[in-house]
């Protein structure tokens, strides 16, 4: 591959400001023009493309956003090859200079070998290494080592809408020949090892509300002769976690699933500097002194995290104010094999049993507003052993073998419905700072990404 004319295509893609997250005309048309430009594209390695219209996106305001649609493509479908289907989205997180980006975010720049702007690593440096990887064999006049299959997305950032729905209602059409799924859309645990990611944490998040009544009251007029909702609700959030960060509540590391030394010895292997990364995220101390314990607790244990409180007096300034009604927010990430109904019922019983020990008048609600399951995948394998090698071809290193913290819902949504294996293969080092100002890709780390996908194909086929 050139890499200049990756350069190119990823400084025309980076320019398209496809925001899903502000949910506004102008963007939205940026959106549509991505997906256009990402369909031409396909379309001009010969793959059979179908953009697949999802409807509309209604607004509390009533108005109502077209949904950019789902590219689904296809190149090659020859039955003694393995197919291997590539997840990717288009869309990005806002992004403004003003918010500190020391360029225009939607200007690809490159300082000292890496390319700054919006998207470069989350998704579209990823998608279009995946492209690069593809026009190789074209380029040298070679038949792809396999059936390769795309889905694509725009609205990633905003919670995937229409896409779980396409993938239930394609599961017998489109994904029938699907033999494995590869998703890049996330990051190395270093600056220059790879990884491989074989598990996410899910989540459920929770609201409890404590009322007295819908108004406020003065603490001049009521003070001291009421129970008060902020009283409560501050005593039941200050239940749910010791300052060890175990969670109290009883029963809910039951299903926790036990700790294999296979697996102990997976997390001896990662390449972690854990003074670097105390460092690096301005943190005084974490709660763990090893890479392994910190690393198990991020990736492979629960957490419970409390968020925030709404109807709470949080401005500047003094305010003799006693809140009538408080809602605080909480969520717990899960893990493999928690169950989340069971989680729930565990969650409310605990909060219901410890406020009746309160005897307060106040009525006491909880809900779990969003449920999103945990992710794990079997590391043996084809995909796996196919990436592994790989790695070893393009940058002469095993693979740190990674788990991700945070909830990635697709890949869980992927393995649930089609039933088939589902890998994430990361381009981006840990310091690409998706999401956030100057998000950028290592030039290195696209042009060896492209490459990668490419000895991925080759490995597969060999498995195969």
């Amino acid at each position: 591959m050139d890499p200049k004319l990756g350069r190119m295509t990823l400084k025309e893609w980076v320019a398209v400001e496809s925001d899903s997250v502000q949910p506004v005309p102008r963007l939205r048309q940026e959106l549509l023009r991505m997906m256009a430009l990402a369909a031409d594209r396909l379309r001009s390695l010969g793959a059979r493309v179908d953009t697949v219209n999802t409807g509309t996106q209604q607004l509390p305001n009533g108005q109502t956003l077209p949904i950019p649609p789902i590219i689904l493509a296809e190149l090659g479908n020859d039955p003694e090859k393995t197919t291997v289907c590539f997840y990717g989205h288009l869309d990005v997180q806002p992004a403004r200079q003003a918010d500190g980006w020391r360029t225009d975010p939607y200007t690809l720049t490159e300082v000292d070998g890496k390319l700054y702007g919006r998207g470069t690593t989350d998704n579209k440096g990823p998608v279009l290494a995946w492209i690069n990887a593809v026009s190789t064999f074209r380029a040298l006049d070679e038949d792809l080592p396999v059936n390769i299959k795309f889905i694509i997305e725009g609205m990633e950032e905003a919670g995937s809408l229409a896409l779980e729905e396409l993938v239930q209602k394609e599961k017998a059409g489109f994904f029938s020949s699907v033999d494995y799924i590869v998703i890049s859309d996330n990051l190395w645990i270093s600056r220059r090892k790879p990884a491989l990611t074989y598990g996410t944490r899910g989540n459920s998040y929770f609201m409890v509300e404590v009322k007295c009544r819908d108004q406020d009251f003065h603490s001049g007029t009521f003070g001291g002769i009421l129970n008060e909702p902020m009283a409560d609700l501050v005593a039941l959030l200050g239940s749910l976690v010791d300052s060890s960060g175990h969670i109290l509540i009883p029963g809910i590391y039951d299903h926790v699933a036990p700790l294999t030394e296979e697996e102990r010895k997976m997390y001896e292997a990662i390449d972690l500097d854990l003074d670097e990364y105390q460092n690096s995220s301005q943190v005084q101390k974490f709660l763990f002194d090893t890479k392994e314990d910190l690393l198990m607790h991020l990736w492979r244990f629960p957490s419970l995290s409390i968020h925030g409180i709404e109807g709470a007096f949080d401005e500047p300034g003094a305010k003799t104010v006693i809140p009538g009604r408080v809602i605080g927010k909480f969520s717990i990430r899960l893990v493999p094999h928690m169950n989340m109904s069971m989680v729930e019922k565990q969650v409310k019983r605990y909060l219901e049993s410890t406020f009746s020990k309160r005897n307060s008048s106040n009525q006491m609600t909880v809900s779990m507003t969003l449920g999103l399951h945990p992710w794990i995948a079997n590391i043996r394998d084809n995909q796996y052993l196919a990436a592994k090698r790989a790695i070893k071809t393009v940058f002469g290193t095993e693979p740190d073998m990674i788990r991700d913290g945070s909830t990635i819902p697709i890949a869980q949504i992927f393995q649930a419905t089609i039933q088939k294996s589902v890998m994430m293969l990361p381009l981006g080092a840990v310091d690409d700072g998706e999401h956030s100002q100057n998000e950028k890709i290592n030039r290195w780390n696209y042009i060896e990404g492209s490459k990668l996908f490419a000895a991925f194909f080759l490995e597969m086929a060999k498995l195969h």
